[in-house]
């Protein structure tokens, strides 16, 4: 998968440095996927990822610490990162629509 915008991972992971390797490994294991169907996404990360409408993709990165909110077009095989955040910023979000 092609993922758009991670710069926004590597800015984020910068400032918050225990959120710097659990981000690399999130992107290691999308970079290297195909996933053609959300089904394919949770195979691939179970209970770490929960599959909202729209085509958004929440992960829980490191231990439950941070949210990342994406949207995963699967026939162009691409993730655009929308949100990378704490849980408090997340509950200020509408993950469906970020």
């Amino acid at each position: 998968m092609r993922i758009v915008a991670r710069s926004t991972l590597k800015k984020y992971a910068a400032l918050h440095a225990d959120a710097a390797v659990p981000l690399d490994g999130w992107y290691d294991i999308a970079h290297k996927s195909e996933w053609s169907s959300p089904r394919e996404v949770v195979a691939a990360f179970g209970k770490r990822v929960s599959i909202l409408p729209n085509n958004r993709a929440v992960f829980d990165i490191g231990g439950n610490n941070y949210r990342l909110v994406t949207v995963i077009l699967y026939r162009r095989k691409a993730i655009y990162v929308r949100f990378i955040g704490t849980h408090a910023e997340y509950d200020k979000i509408d993950a469906t629509t970020i």
